[in-house]
C-alpha cells in the first residue's frame, strides 16, 4: 500500500478519534449543564466546579476534528458544513452562550446569577440537540423528507439523554454527599430514555440507510457484529444495576461513568463500521475526498506534533485535577 492509499485512512482515523474524544469529554460537561436544571443554587455551583478545570479544553478536540476535515478532506468539508450550516450555527451559539454564562454567573450581581444559570443550561441544550441532529443528517447523507426529519429528531433527543447520563456518571464520580445522591437519582431517570433512544436508533438506521442495512444484516457480518449490541446492552444493564447499589456512592463511584464511556465507544465502533470507507456515505470515499498527496504529507507532520501535544495536555489536566471537586472559586 503506497502513501496515496494509507494517508487518507490515517487522517480519517485521526478525525474519528478526535470527534470521539470530544463527544465523551465535552459530552459529560454538556450533560452536567443539562443536569443543572432543577438543582439548588449550591448544587449548581458544585456542578460547575466539577467541570471548571476541563470544559473549555475539552472543546479543543472538536476544533481538531473539524480542522482535519477541512485540511485533509476539503471536498467533503464544503459539502458537509454547507448541508449542516443551520445546526452548526445553533451549536456554536450554544457553546458561546455556555462560555459567557460560565464566567458571568459568578461575576455578575446576585440578582443576575439565575439568568446566567439558565443561559448555561440553554446553551448546553442547544449544543447537545444540534450535535445529535448533525449526526443523524450525516448518517443519512443529508436526505430530505418527513422520515429523515423524524429520524434526526430521535437521534437529537437520544444524544442529549446520553449526555445527561454521562454527566450524571461524572457527578457521581467527582462529588459526594447530597449532590452525589442527586446525580444517582437523575441517572436512574435518564437511563430509560437512553435505552429507548438507542433501541429506536438501532431500528431506524437500517430503514433510512440501505448501505448501513446491507452492512449489518448480511451474513456472516451479522454474526461477527453481534458482540457490539450485546456488549452495549450488558453495559447498560450493569450500569442500571449499579445505580441501585450503595457501593456506587463509595469505591465504585467511577464505574457508572466508565460504563457509559464504554457504551459510547461501542457505538462509535458500530458507526465507523457502517460508514467505512465513506467520508460522506454513498457519495464520497476517503480517497475521493482527500487532498493532494503532497498536501497530506505536509499536514501529517503538523498532526504528528499537534495531536500528541493536545493528548498530553488533556492527560496532564485530568491528572492534576483528579479527585473529588471542591468549592467553586474564581481568581
Amino acid at each position: 500500500m503506497n502513501a496515496n492509499d494509507w494517508m487518507p485512512l490515517v487522517f480519517m482515523g485521526l478525525m474519528g478519534l478526535a470527534l470521539l474524544v470530544y463527544v465523551i469529554l465535552d459530552g459529560y460537561d454538556l450533560g452536567v449543564g443539562l443536569l443543572m436544571a432543577g438543582a439548588s443554587s449550591e448544587h449548581k455551583d458544585r456542578m460547575v466546579a466539577s467541570i471548571g478545570p476541563f470544559w473549555d479544553a475539552n472543546e479543543t478536540w472538536l476544533v481538531l476534528g473539524v480542522g482535519i476535515l477541512l485540511v485533509a478532506f476539503p471536498k467533503a468539508h464544503g459539502l458537509i458544513i454547507g448541508a449542516l450550516y443551520g445546526p452548526v450555527a445553533v451549536m456554536l451559539i450554544g457553546l458561546t452562550l455556555r462560555g459567557v454564562a460560565f464566567d458571568f454567573r459568578v461575576k455578575a450581581q446576585t440578582a443576575w446569577k439565575p439568568l446566567w444559570n439558565r443561559a448555561f443550561i440553554v446553551g448546553s441544550l442547544m449544543a447537545s440537540l444540534a450535535q445529535g441532529w448533525m449526526l443523524a443528517r450525516y448518517i443519512t447523507a443529508f436526505e430530505t423528507g418527513p422520515a429523515y426529519t423524524a429520524f434526526a429528531a430521535v437521534i437529537a433527543l437520544a444524544l442529549a439523554a446520553a449526555y445527561v447520563l454521562l454527566g450524571a456518571g461524572w457527578l457521581i464520580m467527582k462529588t459526594d454527599g447530597d449532590l452525589q445522591a442527586l446525580a444517582v437519582k437523575r441517572a436512574k431517570k435518564a437511563w430509560p430514555a437512553v435505552v429507548l433512544g438507542l433501541a429506536l436508533v438501532s431500528l431506524a438506521t437500517p430503514l433510512v440507510s440501505p448501505t448501513v442495512s446491507a452492512r449489518w444484516f448480511s451474513m456472516p457480518a451479522l454474526i461477527a457484529l453481534l458482540p457490539i449490541p450485546l456488549c452495549t446492552g450488558l453495559a447498560l444493564l450493569a450500569l442500571r444495576a449499579l445505580l441501585n447499589s450503595h457501593r456506587v456512592l463509595g469505591k465504585l463511584c467511577w464505574l457508572p461513568f466508565a460504563l457509559m464511556v464504554l457504551v459510547m465507544l461501542l457505538g462509535s465502533l458500530g458507526l465507523a463500521y457502517s460508514l467505512y470507507p465513506y467520508v460522506l456515505i454513498d457519495r464520497m470515499t476517503v480517497w475521493q475526498a482527500a487532498a493532494a498527496p503532497k498536501s497530506l504529507a505536509f499536514i501529517l507532520w503538523g498532526c504528528a506534533i499537534a495531536v500528541p501535544a493536545i493528548a498530553a495536555y488533556t492527560v496532564f489536566a485530568y491528572r492534576v485535577f483528579w479527585g473529588k471537586a471542591g468549592e467553586l472559586r474564581y481568581a
